[in-house]
């Protein structure tokens, strides 16, 4: 089977070919990303509308490279699987149209795919991970900790109460004067910082709810930059160490109980799965001490290619793969869903796909 995948959501524009075979193992025949950040570093974030227009501009000639490197014209094609939620409205309409127009004009099935549930499903495709497993999302848009108990099974076991951390590291690096995007910034600077040398708080740390929480991190860390301007670079470098430390103890903390959960809910697994997605799994301090915590607990840790934990479309493709083996399928009239919590079931809380009081 191959699918064709569309991603849209924010501010990557993407296409790619997946291939799925009888016993379920994954082959990614082509992967093409655009990535818009320079379009958007100019103004220190994501424009909505920006991103929407530039999809618009490049979506059709990156479906007819992904089609030719895979080597497989439309007709040849399976289904087509396209992000329709959650993210920004615009983008999705985007992508969501495209690819029922592909699918409409070649006559083939159409997948409508949760941007979270890629996520999810992306060490399938990877390492062929049978289920369940545990995910931890970190990304600019979604921290989560999501048991994956099967194909649409999904519990959120702790999701952020406040910021997602790939926020708070972009406002972080904003504030600080940091170039975009703010992750990969606050990184290279917090290699030559003392982290010892600030005391920020860890939000939630030893209580026994699995969320996250890093506004009240966010805040401290304005609140020290405040205090000592003009700020010198290494009075940058010694925030950003600082800051990193924090989120590292505080991820240390919360990952650990929701691994402990898990032990106690499938006690007859004896060497189960922790799976770190999104583009926050590509901080090389936060994997340490993630790799770390795993090996204590008796986890495997397995992260995805960095190319597939930040926002593509092979992971989309791969999720309609997965549905379509399981016959399912979607109409073509379905609606682009900015918020899109892949637990139906969980109360609605800021930062978990879900409408809130912020939102």
């Amino acid at each position: 089977m191959r699918v064709l995948g569309i991603e849209t959501s924010c501010d990557e524009t993407a296409a790619a070919v997946v291939e799925r075979d009888e016993q379920g193992h994954g082959r990614i025949l082509s992967n093409v990303v655009l990535s818009q950040i320079a379009e958007h570093e100019p103004y220190g974030g994501v424009v909505p509308e920006i991103a929407a227009r530039s999809h618009v501009e490049a979506l059709d000639r990156l479906v007819a490279r992904a089609l030719e490197e895979a080597d497989t014209p439309l007709k040849e094609i399976d289904a087509v699987a396209a992000t329709a939620g959650p993210g920004l409205i615009g983008g999705l309409i985007v992508g969501l149209m495209t690819a029922k127009a592909l699918a409409m004009a070649a006559g083939k099935p159409f997948h409508a795919v949760n941007h979270l549930e890629g996520h999810a499903l992306t060490a399938r495709l990877t390492d062929n991970l049978a289920f369940p497993y545990l995910l931890l999302l970190v990304s600019g848009g979604h921290t989560q900790m999501i048991l994956v108990r099967g194909l649409g099974q999904y519990e959120r076991l702790g999701t952020t109460i406040d910021d997602a951390l790939g926020e708070a590291f972009d406002k972080t690096a904003k504030l600080l004067g940091l170039p975009y995007p703010g992750g990969p910034a606050v990184e290279k600077a917090a290699l030559s910082g003392d982290p010892a040398r600030f005391a920020l708080p860890r939000p939630l740390k030893g209580e026994a709810r699995l969320d996250f929480s890093f506004s009240g991190l966010k805040t401290a860390v304005r609140q020290t930059a405040s205090e000592l301007v003009p700020l010198s670079d290494q009075d940058v470098a010694d925030i950003c160490a600082s800051f990193q430390a924090a989120v590292a103890d505080t991820l240390a903390d919360r990952v650990s109980r929701s691994l402990a959960r898990f032990r106690e809910q499938f006690p007859e697994i004896g060497e189960p799965t922790l799976v770190v997605a999104g583009g926050v799994a590509a901080n090389k301090a936060l994997r340490a001490v993630l790799e770390t915590l795993c090996a204590r607990h008796g986890f495997r840790f397995l992260a995805p290619p960095h190319i597939l934990c930040t926002d593509n479309a092979a992971m989309i493709a791969w999720a309609g793969a997965e549905h379509a083996a399981n016959g399912q399928g979607d109409s073509l009239d379905i609606a682009p869903r900015s918020r899109w919590p892949l637990d139906q079931a969980a109360a609605p809380l800021i930062g978990a796909g879900r409408r809130g009081a912020k939102a």
